[in-house]
């Protein structure tokens, strides 16, 4: 132990630097005052005992007047008392020690009333009164300990005023063997008094704990208002860092996306002209990575910043694997892959935009890797859960790089080079499966065979099918087309955007007709009833327009006779989903700005081979569909 410091390392009781006396007394003295009544009952109670005792024995002068005296010090302790009590709390603190001082007095005056009492009682009593008056006066001497003793030299005045008169008076008494009693009672005198310090060390340390205590849970809660204070800024800066990175990505996906088509429309017309082509090439894997990371980055921000939690709910796979078909069917078409569903007839309990969050990113890495075979997204039950797998017959990845691939901008080295038209990518997206699958307490696994390919694999709880919501039928054969003699119908506000979704189409020999509105659209279509306009064999529209959305013009066009099975490709530059049900219930395909020239020309002709009509180019009049019926 340390000097200064009590036992289990707490400062000692006269390490003022600890807490002061000054903190201390109004605890002490809020103790005292509360045991009062107690001690009046006991002390009202030995008093009355002692009165009956000696009634008959002793002349009525005494007994009375040491009655009188013990009533006077016994009611103006009550008084006391009654005064602290009505006393308010700030004052009771301020006048802690007068408080305390009155207290001790009355003490004392109680003291002298109990050494009064063998002096002018015990000679007038048989044997067994006596004993009562002996045990009565060394009971209350006892009992003082527990309010008296933390004021030491109270107490030693206490029972030295009410024990040290009963010891003499019973010492000097030649009958009963008066000394050897008082030898006893002497010994019994020591005790207390030890007794008395003992009580006194632990009231001390009760008390300092009790303050330290207090002080602490003080100090705790200012810190919990501070620590609360700097979560509240913490979230209000991550909230702020993701809706700036929201916007950032929203606005730099617009010119991204121009510069892209802008870019394969140079490269169409510099054919042979190695030099700019290779330029060309670069242009496109650039904008590819920034549009990539300003997703996965906003993606993480979210995570990260807390504002992304799961909402589980019943849902079927079929609706999963019919999301993921529409878009990555094109994708897998695009490189000779087979891309196969199997197990639609589950259901899942979990959250179904993380879940298909995380499959898109396993389903899209697995397509990226492989260059041969196909890819098959697997759902298959495990007692009370269901398992997601994602297979691929691609390169692998070797057990040393299994457990790393899953951390934020790690690429597994000696992966083979993918075609210039594919993307790398940039070691988020396992990073985004992993936080997911933790968010929703999901875990996700891998097994990989390099060389032979790799399974990712997602454990889910099982849930319950929706009523009446038949699987969807697999996608039938598809035919490589050219967009020579197509009609395609653009509605983008955005003119850059515009001019080079125009100048890409005409470059794939397609015709093109430019709408900047949903205005300009009932405009076009007055204008087209008139002039006998083809009807278009493919509408390519933004999400957002400046007086409506695409879903606005898809359905307005698909009013028109005619034009109810009306292909459509609608593209975004929001990352924040919701449009993906709607695109399954209305049959169009949903892509994010920037598209690549790549992945719009395999949509299209994926969107065209679903239709499964060749093209149509009659002499003397205008390519496309036959025209227009007169807008209603």
């Amino acid at each position: 132990m340390k000097p200064g410091e009590g036992p289990e390392g707490l400062p000692a009781p006269e390490d003022e630097t600890f807490l002061s006396e000054a903190r201390l007394l109004p605890d002490k003295v809020s103790a005292l005052y509360a045991q009062v009544g107690v001690s009046l009952f006991g002390n009202l109670l030995g008093a009355l005992v002692v009165f009956a005792i000696y009634l008959p024995t002793t002349p009525a002068v005494t007994l009375w007047g040491w009655a009188g005296i013990f009533s006077i010090v016994w009611l103006t302790r009550l008084a006391l008392r009654g005064r602290y009590e009505k006393t308010s709390l700030g004052a009771r603190a301020a006048e802690a020690p007068l408080w305390l001082r009155r207290w001790n007095v009355s003490v004392m005056a109680s003291g002298v009333v109990w050494g009064l009492a063998p002096w002018l009682l015990y000679s007038h009593g048989s044997a067994l009164s006596q004993t009562a008056l002996i045990i009565i006066v060394y009971s209350y001497a006892v009992g003082s300990i527990t309010l008296l003793a933390p004021q030491f030299r109270i107490f030693a005045s206490f029972i030295v005023l009410a024990l040290l008169p009963l010891i003499a008076r019973v010492a000097i008494d030649p009958q009963h063997g008066g000394p050897v009693l008082a030898g006893v009672l002497g010994l019994a005198f020591a005790m207390t008094a030890t007794l008395g310090s003992v009580y006194r060390a632990t009231f001390e340390r009760t008390i300092r704990l009790k303050v330290r205590t207090e002080a602490l849970a003080e100090q705790l809660r200012a810190e919990k208002a501070v620590a609360e204070q700097a979560r509240r800024a913490a979230e209000t800066a991550s909230r702020a860092k993701t809706q700036f990175l929201a916007a950032a990505s929203h606005d730099l996906r617009q010119p991204l996306h121009a510069l892209g088509l802008f870019a394969e429309a140079l490269r169409a017309r510099t054919q042979g002209q190695l030099e700019v082509v290779s330029l060309v090439n670069s242009i496109n894997s650039s904008v590819e990575a920034l549009e990539a990371l300003f997703g996965e980055l906003l993606d993480l921000s979210k995570i990260d910043s807390g504002v992304v939690e799961p909402v589980p709910a019943h849902f079927a796979c079929a609706q999963l694997f019919s999301r993921l078909r529409l878009q990555y069917a094109p994708i897998a078409f695009e490189k000779g892959l087979a891309l196969r569903f199997r197990g639609h007839q589950h259901a899942f309990f979990a959250d179904p935009v993380l879940v298909d969050r995380i499959v898109r990113n396993l389903l899209a890495n697995a397509i990226r890797y492989t260059e041969d075979g196909g890819v098959l997204v697997a759902a298959r039950r495990r007692g009370d859960q269901v398992r997601i797998e994602v297979w691929d017959s691609g390169v692998g990845i070797s057990p040393v790089e299994q457990d790393r691939i899953f951390d934020e901008f790690y690429q597994a080295p000696g992966r083979p080079a993918l075609a210039p038209q594919e993307r790398k990518g940039l070691g988020l997206g396992l990073a985004i499966v992993r936080r997911l699958s933790r968010l929703m307490a999901a875990p996700v696994g891998l097994r990989s065979w390099p060389g032979r390919g790799s399974v990712f694999h997602l454990s889910l709880p099982a849930g319950r099918l929706p009523p009446d919501r038949p699987p969807p039928p697999l996608p039938g054969p598809r035919a490589e087309l050219t967009l020579a003699g197509r009609s395609i119908l653009v509605v983008e506000d955005e003119a850059a955007v515009r001019d080079s979704l125009r100048v890409l189409l005409q470059g794939w020999e397609a015709q093109v007709e430019l709408v900047d509105s949903l205005a300009g659209l009932e405009a076009w279509l007055a204008l087209a009833s008139t002039q006998g306009k083809p009807r278009p064999d493919l509408l390519l529209v933004d999400y957002r327009l400046p007086d409506g959305n695409g879903l606005q013009v898809l359905k307005r066009l698909r009013a028109q006779a005619g034009l109810g099975e009306l292909p459509a490709l609608m593209i975004t530059g929001s990352t924040l989903g919701g449009q993906e049900d709607q695109a399954e219930a209305l049959g169009f395909h949903l892509l994010t700005k920037p598209v690549s020239p790549q992945r719009l020309r395999a949509m299209i002709s994926f969107k065209l081979g679903r239709k499964g009509a060749p093209p149509r180019v009659n002499p003397g009049e205008p390519a496309g569909a036959a025209p227009l019926p007169p807008a209603p």
